[in-house]
């Protein structure tokens, strides 16, 4: 008589709640676009969220913290014009990806299937890939370090890059042998997970060593969908969750160093479908219940978080769900990178909950416009830039300031007529 053995983990148990309806953002017209994408981005005080608009491009930026007391310095208007404008591309840019190290490197990669990287603080052009993609560029991702990336791309290849060498240091024609589009991210041990889908369009996930990629150190079949799965790695639990456009579950699954290396732990489900997903940064969990994981499910007209929670009866910091994790920190400068120096991320421990620094230490080597601080003193309704008001927005800001000064006066009128009335009152009393 054969027995089976239940595969010991500490994520076998890791389940999955929607956060209450207090706790969603509503009335948020979420992108139609056809595109591909997670359409979300967060970090521990933000979430930005592309919304529907007629020419694209327009996104809106909630503070996660539902206190709604606006300071005075903050500007109370649509931002319209932006610090820095980044032109290079020919085509729609449909992907942005920060360096995981370095300072102020971002990664955009367009319909004209170029990759360039950017020093935004600067404005100038890193590195530009311009011949190593024959067709649209479906996802890139860089590792770890950052010192190379993963791409796919609509020819059906993966692909591993050096940027800085401008070299493909290895590749591998059909990963996954359908037509529909591919994922690929690296994972804390190099190996590289992908999805795609058959020939007979299932959907499917890979898992591949990329110094062999002749034959996948592990291959699954799942379902059968239209959906693109985009997987969103956690490197300190190695689960690798995976979210499908219009599917409404997260199958999630721990990649380990034993057979057959893609084990698969549970299923989040709900009603709705998904139209897109955002995965908050290690630091912006919350310690103290055991939170490994928190996403933002975007529906058609509001953002839902979703909490992954490994039930534990303790209270006390659990030191194998919480490794020290990657802060915000960056480890190089964008100069120090682009001349081969390469870092691992800054590490920061989560023991008594993240705590953003007050004081950040600035290592500019020439001039940064994003590294700009507000000057001592009263606070402006003011952008970070030091770059002089146009005509425009002066008179903007002078019509909103006479508006409000005559809001204020007809309050204080107001507040005299009731001391008035209610002095009356009072006297009529005694």
């Amino acid at each position: 008589m054969s027995r089976r053995v239940v595969r010991q983990s500490k994520f076998r148990h890791v389940f999955g709640q929607a956060a209450k309806a207090d706790q969603a953002y509503e009335d948020i017209r979420v992108s139609k676009v056809t595109w591909d994408s997670s359409f979300c981005a967060v970090n521990p005080k933000f979430l930005a969220i592309i919304v529907e608009a007629g020419g694209g491009g327009a996104f809106i930026v909630l503070p996660l913290a539902k206190v709604w007391q606006i300071p005075d310095y903050t500007p109370m208007r649509n931002i319209t014009e932006p610090i820095i404008t980044l032109e290079g591309h020919s085509k729609r840019v449909g992907i942005l990806s920060w360096h995981p190290t370095a300072r102020n490197v971002l990664l955009s990669a367009g319909g004209d299937n170029v990759i360039i990287i950017w020093n935004v603080g600067t404005g100038e052009v890193l590195l530009s890939l311009d011949d190593m993609h024959p067709d649209i560029i479906h996802s890139v991702c860089w590792n770890s370090n950052g010192s190379l990336l993963a791409t796919t791309c609509k020819d059906k290849t993966l692909r591993i890059i050096d940027p800085r060498k401008g070299q493909v240091v290895a590749e591998r024609f059909a990963a996954h042998e359908g037509m529909r589009p591919m994922r690929a991210i690296f994972t804390r041990q190099g190996h590289i997970f992908t999805t795609g889908f058959t020939r007979m369009s299932q959907r499917e996930l890979g898992l591949w060593d990329p110094n062999n990629f002749e034959e996948p150190v592990a291959l699954q079949e799942m379902d059968t969908s239209n959906g693109v799965l985009l997987p969103f790695y956690d490197p300190d639990s190695s689960i690798v969750y995976l979210c499908g456009k219009g599917d409404s579950s997260i199958r999630y699954f721990e990649i380990t160093d034993e057979p057959p290396f893609v084990h698969y732990l549970n299923t989040f489900s709900s009603k709705e479908p998904q139209r897109g997903m955002g995965f908050m940064p290690k630091r912006g969990l919350d310690v103290s219940k055991c939170e490994i994981a928190r996403f933002f499910k975007l529906h058609e007209r509001k953002c839902e978080p979703i909490i992954m929670t490994v039930p534990r009866k303790s209270d006390l910091f659990q030191d194998d769900l919480y490794p020290d994790t990657p802060g915000p920190e960056p480890a190089l400068e964008a100069d120090e990178w682009l001349s081969g120096q390469d870092a691992e991320p800054v590490l920061i421990s989560l023991r008594d909950g993240y705590v953003p620094p007050k004081h950040r230490e600035l290592r500019v080597t020439k001039r940064n416009i994003l590294d700009a601080r507000p000057p001592s003193g009263p606070r402006r309704s003011q952008s970070a830039s030091d770059a002089p008001l146009s005509q425009h927005t002066l008179e903007t800001l002078l019509a909103e300031i006479k508006g409000l000064r005559e809001q204020v006066q007809a309050q204080e009128q107001r507040i005299t007529a009731l001391e008035n009335m209610l002095c009356e009152l009072v006297d009529g009393t005694d």
